[in-house]
């Protein structure tokens, strides 16, 4: 087990032991004062999230779209697999809605609603669909709209902007080069802001549970349990679509990736099982040229865990703090969750600093961040075999579509 996971996993068990002794033995004011005085370390790296969002969306979506025409030089393999891309996307963003609405993980614990409190950002009550495409999709100025990290106009912007690149001949070098280095400066910034979570950890789940009890606990419980249930819903989802194009013996498949699904879940990261799934990949069947393509295509556009997880995670939040999106809403919020999900591979916590954006666009609670940050390591190992399971499924499809896939006796004898 990696150092960090043994303090993360310390993190929480001291944070619910604190917080237990706080409740206990404390008066109710103290008890307060105590989850108080901890709010200040959860407040520090809420801000250092946001100091990131900004930069790093329009870093990695821009890089991500110029690098498109890769895609385009591989004609068919490229469209068919963005197709199969977007509708797993949908189907993902739309099981982890659906399913929170259906389980309710957060219905019957309602924390402090004054955290609503304005902070310059859209209140969710009084977004419309004139006044998303009047005000909240084009922006007027990118300053403005990085400086008040209003993520769907940076979204637009590094579109425009990514595509430029792509369609110029020369693809503008010297610029490519700068979005690039930028990215990846930007994701080392990010995974030196996310040595602090053990802290945020500790300080969350402490102060919470000093002013609730462990009553949240029962809610983490069913959170959890949800989520992990979604992941069975979403997988029988993906095993079905495979059977449906492959046949029966996708089946095989699922064997071939077992080891590379098992690294993934251990380690909490779908590309450290690359290697493995590009392998059994092969060892099935795939191709190497679909293989080799689709694949690494997919850890950037396809994550079907983590998307899966943007919904189901933001709209608990909105119900332990008691407040109701619609149905238009909750549409825009898929719609801005397919987008920003994009790029977004190489994060570490990538799904944290998603969900960071979409609750500061519809002006729910920022320290609803630090609650489920308190058990997203137990949710990332989920979410990270998910995601290999669906970039081998996207891969087999695609393959299966343009007849790359040899037969079972040839490519089993193969060598991987």
């Amino acid at each position: 087990m990696r150092l960090f996971n043994i303090f993360v996993i310390a993190a929480m068990v001291t944070g619910v032991l604190a917080g237990w002794a706080a409740h206990s033995f404390l008066s109710p004011e103290q008890a307060s004062a105590f989850a108080e005085g901890l709010s200040v370390i959860t407040t520090l790296f809420l801000r250092m999230i946001k100091m990131i969002i900004a930069p790093l969306v329009f870093a990695t979506l821009v890089a991500g779209i110029a690098h498109m025409e890769d895609a385009a030089a591989v004609g068919r393999v490229g469209v068919k697999a963005i197709g199969w891309f977007l509708l797993a996307s949908i189907v993902s963003l739309t099981v982890g809605l659906l399913m929170v609405h259906l389980i309710q993980p957060g219905a019957g614990i309602t924390l402090d609603p004054s955290a609503l409190a304005d902070r310059g950002v859209v209140p969710a009550a009084k977004l419309t669909l004139k006044e998303f495409l009047t005000t909240h999709l084009v922006p007027d100025s990118i300053i403005k709209a990085m400086a008040n990290n209003e993520i769907l106009p940076i979204v637009v912007f590094s579109v425009f902007i990514g595509t430029a690149i792509a369609s110029i001949e020369d693809r503008a070098p010297a610029v490519m080069a700068l979005v690039e280095q930028v990215s990846s400066i930007m994701l080392k910034v990010t995974s030196y802001v996310m040595l602090v979570s053990p802290a945020a950890i500790f300080a969350s789940l402490a102060s919470v549970i000093a002013t609730e009890g462990l009553d949240i606990l029962g809610a983490y419980a069913k959170f959890v349990g949800g989520f992990y249930l979604s992941l069975g819903v979403l997988w029988t989802l993906l095993l079905a679509a495979l059977i449906l194009v492959v046949g029966l013996r996708g089946l095989k498949l699922v064997a071939g990736i077992r080891e590379p699904m098992l690294l993934a879940f251990s380690t909490a990261s779908s590309e450290a099982a690359y290697p493995g799934t590009l392998a059994a990949l092969q060892k099935f069947g795939v191709s190497r040229k679909v293989a080799s393509f689709v694949l690494p295509l997919g850890y950037s556009f396809n994550l079907d865990g983590s998307m899966m997880y943007c919904t189901f995670a933001t709209l608990f939040i909105a119900q332990i703090y008691g407040v109701e999106l619609t149905l238009m809403q909750q549409i825009t919020m898929l719609g801005l969750l397919m987008v920003t999900s994009k790029g977004m591979a190489g994060v570490p916590k990538a799904s944290i600093v998603v969900i960071a954006a979409t609750l500061a666009y519809f002006g729910l609670p920022e320290a609803g961040i630090g609650i489920i940050l308190a058990v997203d390591q137990l949710l990332d190992m989920g979410r990270s075999a998910t995601n290999v399971v669906g970039n081998s499924v996207a891969s087999a499809v695609v393959a299966k579509w343009e007849n790359q896939i040899e037969d079972p006796q040839e490519a089993e004898a193969r060598p991987a």
